[in-house]
């Protein structure tokens, strides 16, 4: 029986033939703690479409896991992405508003020309690490001019988010909570003067999230911890899906040349292929659930206030919702992934994280067609979060 903490060997490497496994002959899978994975797409998209029996909330599960006092557990019973409404709709909302079809437009120059520069780094160098000089650049600095963090103090950001989410693994040594919880302490002082200077000088509220956030006019507004606690949320969440998408995706092409050739032929496919990349190596491997009443799944019931792990990963390999689950098809569609989650839950940022993959992957091949990953790539060895911690590259 699979095991979040007793994993096979292997697994980091490659999660699919075990995700293959608990998708065809144990869709239900009792973990020992009484949790339980769930990881075919069609009971995915049934538990994010139904909020009232599938709650985000995870104060219960959390106030073991983190202790009720810690810093950990303030942040993750208060972000946007394990809470439930009013909180969520109220964060989410002006999020939403923050990021509008107008607003994401005037930040594509941008974002084309920081690509450019980065490329223009790395081919000085011939030798590269593509998470450091690359993928993990990038969202560091679009999330960064979102809430207007000074550029000069955006060093540490990248530190605080791998701390902070790898907390949310199954598993965690004494040495890893300790380093997450010093991590929101840390991001929370940080936050405090860039907080303060905005209530006193204002930008504008049609690009600037931190100034909506202060000024958002819904009943009550948010209090000071869901303020400080979002912002961190922003940071993180933006910056590390995305680095995961754009090292997943130069792996993928790296693996697969004869899909690079077909999208540098035909470089109008990019669109559809970021779907592709997401779907075939999500950069959200697991999300959660808790039941709020008794339900039951392929013959199996499942009590109330039971912590359900969605595999992600599983779901969006399974052949009852994709033709040829395992092969990469550039133009695939329909292509109804839940890397994105989904319902009201679905990430407030797929619109962003696609054109930054869109820019980054198109302008990369474009600059370096014949690029090679090297032999000494290192997975980031965490099972939540699917990505590279090194990712060295000849360009």
């Amino acid at each position: 029986m699979f095991a979040l903490t007793k994993l096979p060997d292997g697994f980091h490497d490659d999660p699919y033939p075990t995700y293959r496994a608990l998708r065809e002959d144990t869709p239900v899978c009792l973990q020992p703690d009484g949790s339980v994975i769930l990881s075919r797409h069609q009971d995915l998209d049934i538990i994010y479409r139904d909020t009232t029996r599938f709650i985000s909330d995870k104060k219960a599960v959390f106030g073991p896991k983190y202790g009720v006092d810690s810093p950990l557990f303030e942040h993750h019973t208060t972000s946007l992405v394990f809470n439930d409404p009013p909180l969520h709709s109220r964060v989410r909302k002006v999020m939403v508003g923050a990021m509008n079809p107008r607003a994401l437009a005037q930040m594509e120059p941008g974002l084309i020309e920081l690509v450019d520069a980065l490329l223009d780094q790395m081919q000085a160098k011939g030798t590269v690490e593509l998470i450091e000089d690359f993928a993990g650049a990038i969202p560091i600095e679009i999330i960064g001019n979102l809430l207007g963090i000074p550029r000069s103090e955006r060093e540490p950001l990248r530190e605080w988010s791998l701390a902070i989410l790898g907390a949310l693994e199954p598993q965690l040594t004494p040495e890893q909570e300790d380093w997450g919880n010093r991590a929101v302490r840390e991001f929370k002082a940080f936050l405090r003067d860039i907080i303060d200077d905005r209530r006193a000088d204002p930008r504008n509220p049609e690009t600037d999230v931190l100034t909506r956030l202060i000024q958002d006019d819904t009943e009550g507004g948010l209090t000071e911890v869901e303020l400080y606690q979002n912002c961190i949320f922003i940071l993180n969440a933006g910056h590390e899906t995305t680095t995961n998408l754009i090292g997943n995706a130069l792996d993928l092409l790296d693996r697969h040349r004869d899909k690079r050739t077909e999208l540098l032929v035909n470089p109008d496919l990019i669109s559809t292929a970021v779907d592709e990349f997401l779907r075939l190596e999500s950069p959200n491997q697991f999300g959660n659930r808790l039941t709020t009443e008794e339900v039951e799944f392929h013959g199996h019931v499942i009590p109330a206030g039971t912590d359900l792990h969605l595999c992600i990963g599983a779901a969006n390999r399974d052949p009852r919702q994709f033709d040829f689950p395992d092969d990469m098809m550039l133009d695939r569609r329909p292509n109804k992934h839940h890397a994105f989650a989904g319902g009201p839950h679905t990430c407030v940022g797929l619109t962003l994280a696609r054109m930054e993959g869109r820019v980054a992957v198109s302008r990369f091949l474009n600059r370096f067609p014949d690029y090679q990953i090297t032999e000494s790539a290192q997975r980031g060895g965490r099972i939540r979060f699917r990505g590279f911690a090194y990712l060295p590259a000849q360009v």
